[in-house]
């Protein structure tokens, strides 16, 4: 898991000193599915690049598994089209409850429901099937998640105080 202590991404020393060396080893991963064959594919994928996978085909035991064990995961990959949930009210489950970076896949392309997503705060939207080379990097979201919260609180504050920064 990507440190939590991290105070700012100014340099490039800075980050070198805030991210492991064998980072993005160990990245935490949940992947949701209700298509035990895609779960499937995409964990072996995964494990290629020696994320820790856990799968899930429901939403609703997603999101309470993210709630149980908050700071274990570091990123979610999401179909957006499941059984029995709206994945856009999921997708922002877990935007506002526990503020982790989604990626959505789908075999739906059609331009109106990738907008959807960005327009709900997905970090990226993936066309299945899903090329393995799509996720090698997944992990920048999981940097550009911390890099941009960390911005945030920097810039938060009366203009004396960020100058003090």
């Amino acid at each position: 898991m990507l440190p939590s202590s991290a105070a700012s991404y100014g340099s490039s020393s800075q980050v070198d000193m805030m991210v492991p060396e064998q980072f993005p080893v160990g990245l935490g991963v949940l992947v949701v599915d209700d298509d035990s064959s895609c779960l499937r594919i995409l964990e072996t994928m995964l494990r290629r690049y020696l994320y820790n996978i856990t799968t899930c085909s429901q939403a609703t035991t997603a999101l309470n598994l993210l709630r149980k064990k908050k700071g274990y995961f570091d990123v979610v990959i999401s179909d957006i089209h499941m059984p029995n949930v709206d994945g856009y009210k999921f997708l922002e489950h877990i935007r506002l409850e526990i503020n982790l970076p989604v990626i959505i896949i789908s075999f739906d392309e059609r331009v109106i429901v990738v907008m959807k997503g960005i327009h709900h705060e997905a970090y990226d939207y993936l066309i299945k099937p899903i090329r393995e080379d799509e996720l090698k990097n997944i992990w920048q979201h999981v940097i550009r998640k911390k890099w941009n919260g960390n911005k945030e609180i920097e810039h938060s504050g009366s203009f004396e105080d960020n100058n003090r920064r």
